[in-house]
């Protein structure tokens, strides 16, 4: 695809206007500087807010041009919102850089590749179906090996060929394809929820999804099996705004249709996107509409059991377990206590708080696959912090920060393990009264 330099246009400018009130209130103080995961690592201005600010106001009062130099400081960013809590002139920045992301897509173009997941994959759960089980195969077979080896996997970007120890193993099932796995429904159920399945759960973490079940119908829960398609977290991040809006659509409708007195899912990405979905419609009315009305429904896991209590527990685990606050839990929700609350709650643990447990573990979507050795980088400082206290498991409430912390661990030979806290529960709710 051709890619072209220059103001962007009207509609894209327009954009761009709408955030150059939030844009201008930046002080320039620099106190997000301190606690930005990537300036810590690269030092550069550019990486941190104030300079996202700065690039920003240049282009919209016509001193920057949108060009390809911009995607770096661009998409050089975790989105992590750690500047936005620090700002003393609270300063939405993560989403100034999405509309940033936005506009230098529709001046500059997607690349194929992007535009094909984004418009033709992820609507799709049959094409999602078809490639991931590829590369499960491609796992399993050494074929992604085989890729890295020849360099085909450079095609997509530096540090590519090293992407593919990011997943040890994907399953060739997924929690979508074994219906005979998932528990039946509850006759006497005090509630019924329906389950929203994120990509990362059903895909490369299905007994997540398994444990998720058990864990809610053992609270009491009838669960259903929502229908939906990817959140649309994955081309909002990138700035496909349109893709992310289609996406939300379908799930809007699906959601809409369902009388459950809730909305679960066990992923924090998930959930925190699927409650800014009446953002996503400010102009549109009627989607506004139905976003807002399925909202008040919409639970992270912990959070809902944190409502309803959790199961009772037959047995206890004799571990060392600390806490890994996923971003979209922690700064997006302001789910905190929650998630700690329920593991003080399992006999026999003994909790270790971690520290920074609230600092990106470096995933942040496929932030891992697009700048890698950053990503690890910043993996690694989680990991040191995770050394320190001793933990046998490591919880979390991502799948993405899941699958980035167990690749952490064993880049570092630590034997401890990542779980799931749905996981956690599950582990002690399957042991046998003593």
């Amino acid at each position: 695809m051709e890619l072209r330099e220059g103001r962007p246009g009207k509609s894209e400018e327009g954009s761009l206007l709408a955030i150059y009130d939030e844009v201008a209130r930046c002080n320039r103080c620099g106190f997000c500087l301190s606690v930005c995961p990537v300036y810590a690592i690269t030092g550069e201005e550019r990486a941190v807010a104030r300079g996202h600010n700065v690039h920003l106001q240049d282009i919209i009062e016509g001193r920057l041009m949108i060009s390809k130099e911009l995607k770096q400081p661009l998409f050089d960013c975790l989105l992590c919102r750690a500047c936005v809590e620090n700002c003393m002139s609270g300063v939405i920045t993560h989403h100034n850089v999405i509309t940033g992301r936005a506009a230098y897509m529709r001046t500059l173009g997607q690349s194929r590749l992007l535009g094909f997941v984004f418009s033709k994959v992820l609507p799709d759960p049959k094409k999602m179906d078809f490639y991931v089980r590829a590369a499960a195969l491609g796992k399993r077979t050494g074929l992604d090996r085989a890729l890295s080896a020849l360099g085909v996997l450079k095609w997509f970007g530096r540090d590519k060929d090293k992407v593919v120890d990011l997943i040890q193993h994907l399953p060739l099932r997924t929690f979508r394809q074994s219906p005979e796995d998932h528990p039946g429904d509850l006759e006497d159920a005090d509630r019924t929820v329906a389950y929203f399945v994120g990509c990362g759960t059903n895909y490369a973490l299905p007994y997540v999804a398994y444990s998720t079940v058990r864990v809610l119908k053992a609270a009491g829960c009838s669960v259903r099996i929502l229908d939906n398609v990817c959140c649309g977290l994955p081309p909002f991040s990138y700035g496909d705004l349109d893709a992310a809006r289609e996406l939300a659509r379908r799930n809007i409708e699906v959601m809409a249709e369902m009388e459950v007195d809730a909305i679960v899912t066990d992923c924090g990405s998930c959930s925190s996107f699927l409650k800014e979905y009446p953002d996503l419609f400010m102009d549109d009315p009627l989607y506004k509409e139905k976003a807002s009305t399925v909202r008040p429904k919409l639970k992270a896991l912990s959070e809902y059991l944190g409502e309803i209590g959790i199961p009772e527990l037959p047995g206890s685990l004799d571990a060392r377990v600390t806490y890994h606050d996923p971003c979209h839990m922690s700064r997006y929700q302001n789910l905190v206590n929650e998630p700690r609350e329920i593991i003080s709650r399992i006999p026999g643990i003994e909790y270790q708080e971690l520290p920074e447990a609230g600092w990106c573990c470096g995933a942040a979507g496929t932030y891992n696959i697009s700048y890698y050795g950053q990503s690890m980088q910043v993996l690694d400082r989680k990991v040191e912090n995770i050394k320190k206290t001793g933990a046998d498991i490591v919880v979390t409430t991502c799948p993405a920060c899941n699958i980035q912390l167990a690749h952490g661990l064993r880049r570092h030979g630590l034997g401890c393990e990542v779980l799931d806290l749905a996981e956690l529960v599950d582990r002690v709710l399957m042991q046998t009264p003593s």
